[in-house]
């Protein structure tokens, strides 16, 4: 098993789908979306990400010392959307400044505006990157069994796909928790809120229209579904570090919040009206 900091080595298979969907799409390497390349893999994207190690960074490496150039989006646009996402898992988004991007980036403001148009483009940029929207929408395109199993293996997904390096999500969530009414969180709010409501709530819809779960309003349901995980995940580090207690493991606390929301939220376990 690889440890942390240890580097990544990437499988011949890969740099080989890798070069066949480039190929296939007539782009180049480091153009090719990582959905398409676990596709020419036969894997999902998910399974890709997590043997290159949350990144595609490894794979366009190992493409180059290969023989191959990956070519790809102008250098401005990696180095940039690299330093933003770099800066904003170390101290925040207030602190991810233009100014900021650039003098980590090595290139100048007016690069930036040219390439993404402002900071909010920047922004996007980053969370369409690392955002978890694709691994739910991939979730949920296929049957993983009753409500149980399938809460259970979305909190294995949620695990997944938040805890990953560089912690872009835990930094956004956190500034719209501390400044709701900033700019920037009502900004990329705005932007990704209304696409994580449709994918999580689009499922629990159906759900409820199955006779699944209880006909509440989605957006109750989804913060129903969604609040203990992504809780739980942002404040285990700070948990662990401050031995407040010893924390059951993983994959266990996707089974207690999946017991949990099927308890609170499943047709036929309505909870009880008194003790």
């Amino acid at each position: 098993m690889t440890r942390a900091g240890d580097p990544i080595v990437v499988a011949d298979d890969l740099v080989d789908a890798a070069l066949r969907a480039a190929a296939a799409l007539g782009k180049d390497v480091a153009d090719v979306p990582v959905v398409a390349i676990a596709g020419e893999a036969g894997m999902s994207r998910s399974t890709l990400l997590r043997r290159l190690g949350g990144s595609r960074g490894p794979l366009d490496a190992a493409v180059c010392a290969a023989g191959v150039d990956p070519g790809g989006q102008p250098p401005v646009r990696l180095r940039a959307l690299a330093a933003a996402a770099a800066l904003i898992s170390e101290s925040g988004l207030v602190a991810t400044t233009l100014d900021a991007v650039a003098a980590r980036a090595d290139c100048s403001v007016v690069s930036l505006h040219a390439t993404f148009g402002g900071r909010d483009g920047l922004m996007y940029a980053v969370f369409e990157r690392h955002s978890p929207i694709l691994d739910f929408e991939e979730f949920f395109a296929h049957d993983h069994g009753d409500l149980r199993a399938t809460v259970g293996a979305f909190y294995r997904v949620m695990v997944e796909a938040l805890t990953r390096e560089p912690r872009v999500m835990p930094a956004l969530f956190a500034e719209t928790f501390a400044r709701p009414a900033s700019p920037a969180a009502e900004s990329l709010v705005g932007h990704a809120g209304r696409r994580m409501l449709g994918v999580v709530g689009r499922w629990l819809a159906g759900q409820v229209d199955a006779g699944h779960v209880r006909d509440e309003p989605v957006p109750i349901l989804a913060q129903q579904l969604l609040a203990p995980m992504v809780f739980h995940l942002f404040t285990r580090p700070l948990a662990e570090k401050a031995s407040v207690a010893v924390l059951p493991e993983v994959d266990t606390v996707c089974d207690v919040f999946a017991d949990g929301f099927v308890r609170a939220a499943g047709v036929g376990h309505q909870r009880s009206s008194g003790a």
